[in-house]
């Protein structure tokens, strides 16, 4: 059992391995995987596996490994003011990724079997943006979770512009997926033991890539062996923002902008030198195949072209000299909250910074 990257020591670790290995390749992915700390997300006694590239499971929580989460996002090309529909939403780890990009404009979803999951996934959301300071760098799109079997949603149901399903997806609901989709859109499932992208390109046009070998747990079949009939999973509505939340997200965003022009202006009046690099050894390890078996997962290395015929190269880093030069017990600080600093000095009744800063607890 291993992963298709190296353990870090800390989230930020973590996603510099998965950079390395180009299994995160953009700003924005990258961006919300630093935003959120994979450990929060873990009950107490089992976070010292956070920062492995492995799944974990307890009960009916579950966390895919951290180089499936990373394909997903990417294949999902998300942009602000989507709409998504997370299948299998679990803890929500991975919609609130997701909802750092959408932004406050756009929807977010989730459909869950299991009740308890659902509880767990809305504790960890309440604690994201109570606690986290990386909450203030973005406008958040919130999830919204319902309790259902994904397969019985609602045929009157709205249909979205992305849609991943965090389960093994049987061939006989390919086209009940797809349909989950408007045209445009982007649907990410593992299909037939291949992680599956499949763009609707119009009404009844499809285009298919297949992004990595894996194997998941199947979705859970519909049991109507009490009553017979189906129950309806019906989705939340899109709701329409409030005047009062559209004057909080202008007031953030105008705050952000000063803030930004200032930090620019004191950067433009004292430019430092830039640091100069020194070049260090960093073995990377290649992966092609993720395998998960109840809800375990496995990982083997296969060879490819690129390869060589080596299953990891050494490749040099470039990294500042400064940086060497530091002892290594030395630690940076902590980064400075800028907008609740700003919020907190301006000349406003106090349940107003409150409210623009989300009750925040920090």
């Amino acid at each position: 059992m291993g992963g298709a990257v190296s353990a870090g020591e800390d989230n930020d670790e973590l996603i510099d391995n998965l950079k390395e290995a180009q299994y995160i390749r953009t700003e924005l992915v990258e961006q919300a995987f630093r935003a959120i700390d994979r450990a929060d997300y873990y009950l107490e006694e089992f976070k010292d596996n956070a920062y492995k590239d492995l799944a974990w499971k307890h009960g009916n929580i579950h966390l895919s490994a951290p180089c499936i989460y990373s394909e997903v996002m990417e294949a999902l090309d998300l942009q602000p003011g989507l709409s998504f529909l997370n299948l299998g939403s679990g803890t929500g780890y991975l919609s609130s990724m997701v909802g750092l990009i959408l932004g406050p404009f756009g929807v977010n979803h989730g459909v869950e079997l299991h009740s308890d999951v659902i509880e767990y996934a809305k504790q960890k959301l309440d604690f994201f943006i109570k606690t986290s300071d990386s909450f203030d760098k973005f406008e958040f799109c919130e999830p919204s979770f319902v309790i259902g079997n994904c397969l019985e949603i609602s045929p009157d149901c709205t249909q979205y512009d992305r849609v991943y399903c965090g389960a093994g997806v049987q061939k006989e609901h390919e086209d009940y997926m797809k349909n989950l989709l408007k045209v445009g859109g982007i649907l990410v499932m593992p299909l037939e033991e291949k992680l599956t992208k499949i763009t609707r390109t119009g009404p009844s046009a499809w285009e298919t890539k297949k992004i990595l070998a894996v194997s998941f747990a199947p979705l859970i079949q519909p049991n109507h062996a009490d009553s017979g009939k189906s129950r309806l999973v019906h989705l939340p509505p899109v709701a329409v923002r409030s005047l009062q939340d559209l004057a909080r997200i202008a007031i953030r965003g105008t705050i952000k902008k000063i803030i930004h022009q200032e930090a620019m202006s004191k950067a433009g009046n004292g430019l430092k030198n830039p640091p100069r690099f020194k070049r260090r050894r960093v073995r990377r390890r290649r992966m092609e195949t993720i395998v998960f078996l109840d809800k375990e997962v496995f990982a083997s290395r296969i060879s490819s072209p690129s390869d060589d015929n080596n299953n990891s190269e050494d490749i040099e880093e470039e990294r500042p000299e400064e940086e060497e030069s530091k002892p290594s017990e030395l630690k940076p600080d902590p980064p400075v909250n800028f907008l609740r600093e700003k919020v907190l000095s301006l000349p406003l009744p106090d349940p107003l910074k409150y409210y623009l800063l989300y009750y925040r607890e920090k």
